[in-house]
This record gives structure tokens, C-alpha cells and sequence, in this order.
């Protein structure tokens, strides 16, 4: 067996058009390999797959994600990395939605492929997406045991109160309708991740994580454990995003319905894929949306204070729900690069032992760190996420008992 394959995990991430994934060593995080395949299913996909310090590029028509997968294994082989040939410790699969079933990280059978297909209903957009990884990457790998890591899965035990909507009690039970959230995968590494940079026991900590990427979400994190979270039934509640509104009326689909004449599949699509940051501005890229402002354009500001004052709220919220605070931390894409995000979330509450250190916010600089002034009763932390690695240690542990 090649070292490189050695003990480790192959991480995939099946979406509706796309297929991420890394070839991950569980103990050291070292990455072997990491790639996408893109545009599966139109008329020209391909694939940028990069290893050894060099990156390999392929254009062709990939007909659905059993050709990904095919394309994915071809081109490890062609780069020294045959994976059917040597064998990888495991693979491990992010799922997006685990319902009430899932609540840890599962060996994948046949019984369970069912349950996730079942739970598409709860999740159209990426359930069925991440069956078809599944069942491809099990046709080529028939001997290598796989394990699904479910974002839902860190949420499931939410207190009653906070995960139970105030509707019907059955219409709820009879369809599954409760507080779910996501992005739990990161929000469980980066908050474990807070505490060791503390050199603290999670145990003793309030946290409020902020996930801020194009899907944005927050937590509240007492004691290691999650009392609340944005995002809910589907990842559309919550924080303003790039494309999807987070919280609105409800009232608003009913009036769309009525006053535009929309059906509920435009209205879905509209909420999921037109609002947001890009609803209000025209751009979803927080970059562009900085250059916009820049140039003085008043809807991408306007826009930019509507993502700033849902930030503010959740974190309102939180500190309240958790009685005080020891630790903020900003994680994702914008999370980890934009100063300018940090500071304006948390501007003014120093009342609060909330501070953020300019110069510190504002240093290159892609390792976790503290950007809070020294001796600040609050910490705000910058820590990268790393959800491949946090999957691949997951499956690592199922596959080791």
C-alpha cells in the first residue's frame, strides 16, 4: 500500500452539481489531495484536482455524480494515488440532513442509505445529492467501510424551547418540523478548537460561534453543548447570506402568493437563490460587495447594514440565552478574512467586555488567533474551519469502534 494512502480518509462532499473532496490524514490533518468536479450534468463539467504542489485540470461532459466519482478516482490514479489499488482507512460522507434519526456520525449500509433518501423530503436540494455520492463511491470502493457525518447532527439534543416551533404540536410530529440547524460539523470543531486555543475545559465555557460564508449561521455553546442556533427546519432561517434571505415574515410567502402570483417553487427559489445579500445588492461575493461600497453604491451598502444588523441581533440574543459570555469566535470564508465584518459586528459593546484589537483584527494572518485586546474579559477569536479534517476524525473513530 502507498504511504500517501496509508491510514487514510477520503472526505466527500455530494452536492446537487458538484462533488468536493480530500484525501486526509485523521492524525496529523495533512492533506494528500483535495479537488472538485463541477457542472455535473450540463453540457461541460470537469474537474481541478490538486496534489504534490501541483494542480491537474480536465474539461468534459460529466453525465451525474456516478461519473464524477469515476473521474475523481481516474485522476488519483493518474497523479500516483490509485485508490481501488491501494485502499484508503475509510470514506467518510457529509450529509446534510440527519432528521431525528441521525444524531452521530453512522457506518453506512444499505438500511441507512434508505433512511437518508427517505429524509429528502427535508432537504430536496442535498440529500439526494449526497445519496449518490454515496452509492457511487461504494461501487468503487466495495471493501472499504464508509461513514456518513451529518450537519444536523451537533443540534440534535437543542433544548426543547429553542427547537420547537409555535405551530400545530401534529402538524409538527407528523412532519418532522422542529429546529434542526447546520453547519454543525464546523460548529463543533471550530468552538473545540476555541477551547484548546483558551487552554480551556469546553465544559467551562459560554461560546457563541459565528459560520459566516455564502450560508451563514450562529450557535450558542454552553458547557461543550448547543443551546440555540440560526439556522432551523432548513438552512434558510437565520443570518442574511449570500443568496437566501434568513428570518422574514412568514406572512411575506402568503402575500407573494397572493399579491405577485407566485407559486411556492418561485417563492422557494426567490428566498433560497435571489435574496440575501445578492437580493439587495445584485452580488453575492463579499469582495465585490466591499468594492461596491467603495465606489459609494447605496444598495450594497444598505445591504451590508442589513447583514450587520442580523449579526448583531443573534449575538444579542445569545449573550442573553447563555447569561454572559467567555468566548466569540468568527469562523468561514468571511468569517476568517473580513476585519471589517469582525469589528462592525461587535462595535460599541465594550459595556459588555467586548472588544476587538484593531491592529490584531486587522494582521495577515490564517492561524487561529484572539483579536480582542490583552487582558479583555471576552475573547474574540479568528479560527479557521476545517470540516474535512473534523469528518475524516469522525469516520476514523466509527471505523476504529
Amino acid at each position: 500500500m502507498s504511504k500517501t494512502a496509508e491510514g487514510m480518509v477520503l472526505v466527500i462532499n455530494s452536492g446537487s452539481s458538484s462533488i468536493k473532496y480530500q484525501l486526509v490524514d485523521p492524525d496529523s490533518g495533512m492533506v494528500a489531495a483535495s479537488g472538485v468536479v463541477e457542472r455535473i450534468g450540463e453540457d461541460e463539467g470537469g474537474i481541478e484536482h490538486s496534489a504534490d504542489g501541483s494542480t491537474t485540470e480536465r474539461r468534459e461532459r460529466i453525465a451525474d455524480h456516478a461519473a464524477g466519482l469515476r473521474l475523481i478516482f481516474d485522476t488519483f490514479a493518474a497523479t500516483g494515488h490509485d485508490l481501488v489499488r491501494e485502499g484508503v482507512r475509510a470514506v467518510g460522507h457529509r450529509v446534510v440532513h440527519g432528521g431525528e434519526v441521525f444524531y452521530r456520525p453512522t457506518l453506512i449500509d444499505d438500511d441507512v442509505v434508505a433512511a437518508i433518501s427517505e429524509l429528502a423530503a427535508l432537504a430536496p436540494l442535498h440529500n439526494p445529492a449526497n445519496v449518490a455520492g454515496i452509492e457511487s463511491a461504494r461501487a468503487l470502493l466495495p471493501g472499504v467501510p464508509q461513514v456518513a457525518v451529518f450537519d444536523t447532527a451537533f443540534f440534535h439534543g437543542l433544548p426543547a424551547a429553542a427547537k420547537t416551533y409555535a405551530i400545530d404540536a401534529k402538524v409538527a410530529a407528523a412532519h418532522g418540523i422542529r429546529k434542526y440547524g447546520f453547519h454543525g460539523t464546523s460548529h463543533e470543531y471550530v468552538s473545540g478548537c476555541a477551547a484548546d486555543f483558551l487552554g480551556r475545559d469546553p465544559a467551562e465555557l459560554n461560546q457563541i460561534v459565528f459560520h459566516l460564508g455564502n450560508g451563514a449561521s450562529a450557535s450558542a455553546i454552553r458547557g461543550g453543548r448547543p443551546i440555540d442556533t440560526s439556522m432551523g427546519l432548513t438552512p434558510l432561517e437565520g443570518l442574511v447570506m449570500g443568496t437566501r434571505s434568513g428570518d422574514l415574515d412568514p406572512g411575506i410567502v402568503a402575500h407573494l402568493a397572493r399579491s405577485a402570483h407566485l407559486d411556492i417553487d418561485a417563492i422557494d427559489t426567490l428566498l433560497n437563490r435571489d435574496s440575501g445579500i445578492k437580493g439587495l445588492s445584485g452580488v453575492n461575493d463579499f469582495r465585490e460587495l466591499r468594492r461596491l461600497i467603495d465606489g459609494g453604491d447605496e444598495a450594497a451598502r444598505l445591504a451590508y447594514d442589513v447583514y450587520i444588523h442580523r449579526l448583531r441581533r443573534y449575538l444579542g440574543a445569545y449573550l442573553i440565552d447563555l447569561g454572559g459570555v467567555d468566548a466569540i469566535t468568527f469562523t468561514g470564508g468571511v468569517g476568517e478574512n473580513s476585519p471589517q465584518v469582525r469589528a462592525d459586528a461587535l462595535a460599541g459593546l465594550g459595556a459588555f467586555g467586548i472588544e476587538v484589537d484593531p491592529a490584531a483584527n486587522t494582521a495577515e494572518n490564517r492561524a487561529a488567533r484572539r483579536i480582542s485586546p490583552p487582558g479583555a474579559p471576552v475573547a474574540v477569536l479568528v479560527v479557521p474551519t476545517n470540516e474535512e479534517l473534523a469528518i475524516a476524525r469522525a469516520a476514523r473513530h466509527v471505523v476504529d469502534g
